[in-house]
């Protein structure tokens, strides 16, 4: 086994905890892996790894060893990468990370577009809505929502993700439509616990005026397909995003409300690893992405 492959396996052993889940990710038998990794240690002069029926975990030297290892090729990586970017070809495993609704709603369609436009790559789409350690989680791009804190992660702006206060006919007609934010406090709200969770919603007038109205409501949930089901079947008001709730808004099963009134609205971003030397898969797709989010992309 040659020495990156090593490298690579050992690693494969560390993330996983597993000797054959991290052989059969590099193509190769388990014993082959327990070969080397003994070879290796005879070699070190030291032990690696603890080995138990329940798998494998490192040693303090192991861990020390696997870091320096991990260091060793991601600059590996890089060097592929600008041979490819050298070549001006999309290709190769692009991995992506994005929250769920946006994900199967927006991304999934967008991803899909432009594999059929690049045939030579291929793409592992993951969809959480907990915040993902691009790094530690071998991720080469994640479509992130909000303002961006600072840190040594490369991003690029693609553009914004308006909300909207929405609610169904059946429901206003029982409760009546409100004309101001301050009306809502006598509404049922359907409260999005991840963004607008704090119990209060935010509007901004025709005139710059902003106001904070506290809700209340049966429904809380960091699910925006639950609160649009909730809001469809009259249970209340909701603040969605526009990408969530356009079909409905559509079909009419819910309507937009308080118009003239604006909601904040989210950043998206493209993040990714590292702003050096940006593979040509990550920055070919973020370039492309850069396009798709102007105007009413929601309605697309």
């Amino acid at each position: 086994m040659d020495t990156v492959t090593g490298l690579r396996l050992f690693i494969r052993i560390v993330e996983t905890g597993s000797f054959s889940k991290a052989s059969a990710d590099l193509g190769i038998t388990q014993p082959t892996a327990t070969k080397h990794v003994a070879a290796l240690e005879k070699r070190l002069g030291a032990r690696l790894l603890h080995r138990s029926t329940r798998g494998a975990a490192p040693t303090e030297v192991g861990a020390a060893y696997y870091d320096k290892c991990k260091a060793i090729t991601r600059e590996l990586d890089e060097a592929d990468s600008l041979a490819a970017l050298m070549q001006s070809r999309v290709q190769g495993m692009l991995r992506i990370s994005t929250s769920v609704a946006f994900g199967r709603r927006v991304l999934t369609p967008l991803v899909l577009r432009f594999m059929q436009q690049h045939p030579g790559l291929q793409i592992d789409l993951s969809f959480e809505d907990r915040y993902v350690d691009l790094v530690e989680q071998g991720i080469d791009l994640a479509i992130r929502m909000g303002r961006l804190a600072d840190s040594s992660l490369g991003a690029r702006y693609l553009g914004n993700n308006p909300w909207l206060l929405v609610g169904a006919k059946d429901y206003l007609a029982g409760h009546g439509t409100p004309k101001t934010p301050a009306e809502l406090a006598g509404h049922a709200a359907l409260i999005y616990s991840s963004v607008q969770g704090d119990d209060r919603w935010h509007f901004t007038g025709a005139d710059g005026s902003t106001l904070a109205v506290p809700v209340k409501g049966p429904l809380r949930s960091n699910n925006l397909s639950a609160l649009l089901a909730a809001a469809r079947a009259g249970m209340g008001l909701a603040i969605l995003p526009r990408y969530v709730a356009h079909e409905s808004v559509k079909s009419g099963r819910v309507v937009p409300l308080l118009e003239r009134w604006t909601l904040p609205a989210q950043e998206i971003h493209a993040v990714f690893p590292s702003p050096r030397l940006v593979p040509t898969k990550v920055s070919g797709f973020v370039d492309w992405l850069r396009g798709q989010f102007d105007g009413d992309w929601w309605a697309r």
